[in-house]
């Protein structure tokens, strides 16, 4: 089986996770306890507390209240997860409807708020200005990236530097930041702290590369519909490989449909199968490696430990996964 120490680990570490979720949600005002509870419930691969965690431990911190400050950023992530679906009208979550179809949207944004104020109460709780600090500019970095994605929607013509940023702030900050602070919690010297925040954004940044070119897996194969990021207006690597391979003429039909958002259904059924067809998404999956590749290289200034085998798991399971 492909991956089975980090799958091993995962399910002896997910109990304890999710319990520590739960009190955290039971520490909440019993008015938003239901809507987190459903965001929580919905499940997750948690792969950010388990950063957080193998990091300290790596680092020879392995408090019990590690798990605190693990979770804090599976908090934050939630409370993005629930403001994403407000903003985007989006009818399920992990298979699950969206919050904002069983509570309302208001009561859904405030829930996500309270998220965001419970996990700094966990981070403060270790009295340590530079997990507060980074825990802060966690919450600021990825708003940023939201925003940018916000702006950038259906514009043809968006760089790839600027879609490099818009995941760098949406998704790979929130990574980063779960390694970095595992290692500021363990005390470790800046260029150690600075290592693990840089192996977290590059594998960060190829997971969200990874997930662009899943978007246009068959749906069977995923349980989503195929092409979600082009009905979205999302110009992701997978889109943009195929957009330079039209000709000017059909390249110039398609800026214009995607502006418009008024792509058919049968169209984009169409567009995907290109994109597999051609190879787009085996090609995306080759620059992520590019940024495993730069994990891998961070990793190394780490020191040696069981976790650190777990840590270079992590990456193959980035790479491989399907869905």
């Amino acid at each position: 089986m492909p991956h089975i120490l980090l799958k091993a680990k995962l399910s002896l570490e997910l109990p304890r996770i999710n319990e520590h979720l739960r009190r955290a949600a039971e520490a909440l005002p019993s008015a938003v306890q239901p809507l987190v509870r459903h965001i929580f419930e919905a499940g997750g691969k948690r792969l950010r507390p388990l950063l957080t965690i193998l990091t300290a431990r790596l680092l020879n911190y392995d408090n019990e209240d590690i798990f605190d400050l693990g979770i804090s950023l599976e908090m934050l992530h939630a409370a993005t997860l629930l403001h994403d679906d407000v903003i985007d009208n989006a009818p399920v979550r992990r298979g699950k409807p969206a919050a904002h179809t069983l509570f309302s949207p208001t009561a859904v944004i405030l829930a996500g708020d309270a998220l965001l104020a419970e996990g700094n109460v966990l981070v403060t709780r270790f009295h340590n200005a530079a997990l507060s600090h980074c825990f802060s500019k966690a919450i600021s970095e990825t708003c940023a990236g939201e925003i940018a994605e916000i702006e950038s929607q259906r514009d043809p013509l968006v760089s790839l530097d600027r879609y490099l940023s818009i995941i760098t702030g949406k998704t790979a900050c929130l990574i980063s930041s779960a390694c970095k602070m595992g290692a500021i919690v363990a005390k470790a010297p800046e260029n150690i702290v600075e290592a693990a925040a840089q192996f977290g954004e590059n594998i960060g940044i190829a997971f969200q590369l990874v997930d662009d070119a899943i978007d246009f897996a068959r749906e069977e194969e995923t349980g989503k519909p195929s092409g979600g990021d082009l009905k979205e207006g999302k110009l992701t690597l997978p889109l943009r490989y195929y957009r330079e391979s039209l000709t000017e003429k059909d390249r110039e039909d398609f800026d214009e449909a995607f502006r418009g958002g008024n792509i058919p259904d049968d169209q984009c059924r169409v567009i995907a199968e290109t994109i597999r067809r051609k190879g787009f998404d085996n090609k995306t999956r080759t620059y992520a490696n590019s940024f495993l590749e730069k994990a891998l290289k961070a990793l190394d200034v780490l020191p040696h430990g069981k976790e650190k085998e777990l840590l270079h798991e992590m990456t193959e399971f980035v790479r491989d996964r399907k869905k």
